[in-house]
């Protein structure tokens, strides 16, 4: 198996809702480093089980951060799941190509008439 693509894994979780969240999360806490000189965390965890005897894979995807404030901390945490797919390729959301086509002409059940 190739090793998964990271950057087209995040975006695969929730329907690139949990990318949007990891930018976000992550921009917040670095400006709040900045503006306040305290230290913030940004913690993603992920969790896989499988779904019953196939080849697919139930990733529970965990966003939690902590964003410095004049006063304390802001923090958040997030958890959802997003089935994949385990391919030679690596995780995926579809297991194969949905862009290719279905049948082969050399495939097809009734052959023309010569």
């Amino acid at each position: 198996m190739k090793p998964t693509d990271s950057s087209d894994f995040i975006q695969s979780l929730n329907a690139g809702v949990f990318a949007e969240q990891f930018g976000r999360a992550v921009s917040d806490v670095a400006a709040g480093v900045i503006d306040h000189g305290k230290e913030g965390t940004v913690t993603l965890t992920f969790k896989f089980k499988q779904i019953a005897q196939t080849n697919q894979v139930n990733v529970t995807h965990k966003l939690d951060f902590s964003q410095p404030t004049k006063r304390g901390k802001k923090r958040e945490d997030t958890t959802l799941d997003t089935p994949l797919y385990v391919t030679p390729e690596g995780l995926q959301l579809m297991q194969t190509n949905p862009t290719d086509q279905l049948f082969r002409k050399e495939d097809t059940p009734v052959h023309a008439r010569s």
